[in-house]
């Protein structure tokens, strides 16, 4: 899978521009705040309809104007396609020049894998960018899953107003076996989503960990969540009842799912130095690329944002060579000599200023 042409109109800073890139890597390098995360952010935007950067589609549009608009031309080993996204009042998908019906009927056309600077602290921070990571990925390959996620955030929703209505207007405690009812059907579904992708990236990680660190360290993940039986959560749901009411929400679901990474039998997030935790970032986000690839039997597309600085010499060829057939787009502020650690790689080079490419 490959992009071959990218339209911007009024998208940030770009006024008019139409970039064609390469099959392979293209790099996209000028100093800070010239647009080169407008271009990432535009290619993320035809894979999932929102930005990574901002939840306000009023944002992407440029200065002094009433809309935007991106446009992408993309090659899949059995088909070719289009994706247009327009920003005005409303948002609008078109795939193949046909109006979609639903923002989640642009999930699965345009497989992307990105890395941006704060992913390096995936594992530092809290479980919820964690999650979102699953979640990024399961949902271009299963769109029904974020479907089901998306009505298990909706019932939880319900279940905390009613939590805090118990709370203050004394509302009957019963009523809440109605949510719990609803809550543990849909956590059951997304657990078995997240189940099933864990165990994908399971199989491959620790063999991709291995070549990065010339098998100097072993690697395992561990998933953490109380939902994998709808009868016990329903259960659990009963026994933090009370706290859950004093709370004013729910302490327990799949909303608290979370997995943790252990290098020869230690947490990295604990007790990993800041090179093994950037180390296994880029594992996780490789055999992130290798589950979609084994599901779609074809490569999704890498967008590496201001994330090549992030890793020292000998990184940077262990990524290089994990990522053949891959078409990347990295974007940086000096040009990437991709020959001193891959000679074999075709690479374009695209200098960006003020909203231009040249």
């Amino acid at each position: 899978m490959y992009i071959e042409e990218i339209k911007l109109h009024n998208f940030r800073n770009y006024e008019e521009q139409k970039i064609e890139l390469n099959k392979n890597i293209n790099i996209f390098y000028g100093e800070n705040a010239q647009g080169k995360t407008n271009i990432i952010e535009s290619i993320f935007l035809c894979a999932y309809a929102k930005s990574f950067r901002t939840s306000k589609d009023k944002e992407i549009i440029n200065l002094n104007k009433n809309e935007a608009s991106v446009t992408l031309k993309y090659q899949k080993k059995d088909r070719e396609g289009t994706i247009r996204v327009n920003i005005s009042d409303k948002k609008y998908i078109y795939l193949n020049d046909i109006k979609a019906k639903k923002m989640s009927e642009i999930l699965g056309n345009l497989n992307v894998v990105i890395f941006s600077p704060d992913d390096i602290n995936i594992l530092k921070d809290g479980p919820q960018k964690r999650r979102r990571f699953l979640d990024m990925m399961i949902g271009q390959l299963r769109p029904n899953y974020i479907h089901c996620l998306n009505i298990y955030l909706k019932v939880l929703e319900q279940r905390n107003n009613y939590l805090r209505q118990i709370k203050e207007q004394n509302k009957s405690e019963e009523l809440l076996e109605i949510w719990d009812e609803k809550l543990a059907e849909y956590a059951i579904i997304v657990y078995r989503y997240r189940y099933e992708f864990i165990n994908k990236i399971k199989e491959v990680i620790n063999e991709i960990h291995c070549k990065i660190t010339d098998n100097k360290e072993n690697l395992e993940l561990n998933y953490i969540s109380e939902c994998d039986n709808k009868e016990k959560f329903i259960e659990l749901l009963k026994q933090r009842r009370k706290l859950d009411i004093i709370k004013g929400y729910t302490t327990k679901g799949v909303h608290r799912d979370d997995f943790n990474i252990f290098i020869n039998n230690k947490e990295v997030s604990v007790y990993g130095s800041q090179g093994q935790n950037r180390t296994v970032v880029l594992s996780l986000k490789l055999a992130e690329l290798q589950v979609i690839k084994d599901d779609i039997d074809d490569y999704p597309i890498l967008l590496l944002d201001d994330f090549m600085s992030e890793l020292d010499s000998n990184r940077r060829k262990s990524f290089l060579n994990n990522i053949e057939n891959t078409q990347v787009i990295i974007t940086c502020t000096d040009p990437i000599e991709i020959e001193k650690f891959n000679k074999n790689v075709e690479y374009k080079l695209y200098n960006v200023k003020k909203g231009e490419v040249f």
